[in-house]
């Protein structure tokens, strides 16, 4: 129990679940089969929509980092669009080229610091001490250090909110507009002749995926004492877009799990880091070959929901 209450464990934790939201927000991109590169992009509007405001503006946490989540989705409909009007690779060199030019932007603009980018920024765990604080309440339970018992609420508040979009993509997935999304996504001229208005949910589901971004971004931002441009560069696209290749986008567990999956290797291939990028490779052109839709996939659950019944049986 000492160990998994370790400082490091625990911040490995934290991130794990700020790579799970961005695997939500990748899943929800995807729902309606448009592949899109612009996750990063919508992550670091966030994250420096955030930082300025808490930084320069005096802004609450709890505030801005909604505030950020909004500007992103703002955003993802200004470029939604005239991008969404293109399909396939088009759409994905689309919105990669955005991810760039947002990153461009932030380099050059004074009020973000340029390349030295935005420090100070007050992280969640500082904000919960001083929160406890202020009520009369200890900062310490069971033996844990200030820091532990911090980080220990940050990775309680994550878990609650990944729960939140779990539960929220599961009751779309049910309702008139998931159904919509699912029919876009097979076969987009058959949704169209159905007279579902396919702009509008692909530009639904574009906004949906671009807020929880900007979420993301902003905690993000909050779980570090700094961000920069290079936070948000063409390996973050990647990354993001990885958690969904690995783990399955058919489900939303799917890109969940490649997160956790993504997440946790770097960190058990520290010994072999020269060699990281050559296993992710490998790793990458296995799942190709032999699990094309990821680990996690309807085919998977119907599979083990079958095994399931005949074992009570």
């Amino acid at each position: 129990m000492d160990m998994l209450l370790n400082q490091y464990y625990l911040q490995i934790a934290v991130f794990v679940m700020v790579n799970a939201i961005l695997g939500v927000s990748i899943y929800l991109t995807l729902s309606t089969g448009q592949l899109s590169l612009g996750n990063a992009g919508f992550m670091s509007i966030g994250a420096y929509t955030c930082a300025i405001l808490t930084v320069k503006a005096g802004f609450p946490v709890y505030l801005a980092i909604p505030i950020g989540g909004i500007a992103a989705s703002l955003m993802s409909i200004i470029i939604g669009f005239p991008a969404l009007r293109l399909t396939g690779i088009y759409l994905a060199i689309a919105t990669l080229g955005f991810g760039e030019v947002v990153r461009v932007i932030v380099l050059n603009l004074k009020i973000t610091n340029g390349a030295l980018g935005i420090s100070g920024i007050p992280t969640l765990g500082t904000k919960i001490s001083k929160m406890l604080s202020s009520f009369g309440l200890p900062q310490k339970f069971g033996g844990l250090s200030v820091q532990q018992t911090s980080t220990l609420l940050v990775l309680l508040i994550l878990v609650l909110i990944l729960v939140f979009l779990v539960f929220f993509c599961v009751r779309l997935n049910r309702s008139r507009v998931g159904r919509a999304f699912a029919a876009i996504k097979a076969d987009e001229s058959a949704a169209e002749a159905m007279g579902i208005n396919t702009t509008y949910y692909k530009l639904l589901a574009f906004a949906l995926g671009a807020l929880i971004a900007g979420i993301a971004g902003g905690l993000s931002a909050h779980l570090t004492f700094f961000i920069g441009p290079k936070d948000f560069a063409y390996h973050r696209t990647v990354e993001i877009l990885l958690y969904a290749v690995l783990g399955g986008s058919d489900l939303v567990f799917g890109p969940i799990v490649g997160a956790l999956i993504l997440t946790l290797l770097p960190e058990l291939l520290r010994s072999a880091s020269n060699y990281r990028l050559m296993i992710y490779g490998a790793l990458l052109v296995t799942m190709m070959a032999f699990r094309p839709q990821g680990l996690i996939s309807e085919e998977t659950v119907r599979f083990w929901k079958s095994k399931l019944g005949r074992g009570s049986k």
